[in-house]
């Protein structure tokens, strides 16, 4: 399957010289979620999974449906203040300031096996973050998935040891 054929591609957005990959288009045709979706579980079916956790809000339309098809559960990873139960807190570098990452504080058992799972890797900022989140609560990362790999941001190299999966490369 080609998936690229159903992602659009936006210029210049969220600013000049950026190429944002849009997954909307993706997501709109049921067939086509369902068969990346289906693409990814079989990506990952071979590690040992209890849980799914996935960055607000792309990263729930990745990890929530890919947890159901494998499933396990499926933790929800929010900006600050947005999670109404006691939350442990990582805050990271954007590439235009600062942002905090929260997930509640009994979301991840010590000794569980997490994947993290989300729309896109670029520069990994977010996904390293994620993974900092799993581990400060004693979860064990064994691996991230996405649906597209922006490869010459070489987000990869933040993620050092970890199996990385990707449907799309560009």
């Amino acid at each position: 399957m080609n998936f690229k054929d159903y992602i659009r591609v936006i210029p210049d957005f969220p600013q000049p010289g950026i190429s944002f990959k849009d997954i909307t288009t993706l997501l709109n045709d049921g067939t086509q979620y369902r068969e990346a979706i289906d693409e990814l579980k079989q990506m990952v079916s071979a590690l040992n999974i209890d849980l799914i956790a996935g960055p607000e809000a792309r990263g729930f339309v990745v990890g929530a449906p890919l947890a159901y098809a494998l499933g396990v559960g499926f933790v929800p990873i929010r900006k600050k203040g947005k999670l109404p139960y006691d939350t442990i807190e990582v805050s990271y570098d954007l590439e235009y300031g600062k942002d905090t990452l929260a997930m509640h504080s009994d979301a991840v058992k010590p000794g569980q096996n997490v994947l993290i799972a989300d729309d896109l890797l670029a520069t990994g900022g977010t996904i390293s973050t994620c993974v900092d989140l799993v581990r400060k609560l004693g979860g064990n990362v064994v691996g991230t998935a996405f649906m597209i790999e922006l490869t010459d941001l070489n987000g990869r190299s933040k993620l050092p040891g970890l199996e990385v999966f990707s449907l799309l490369s560009y």
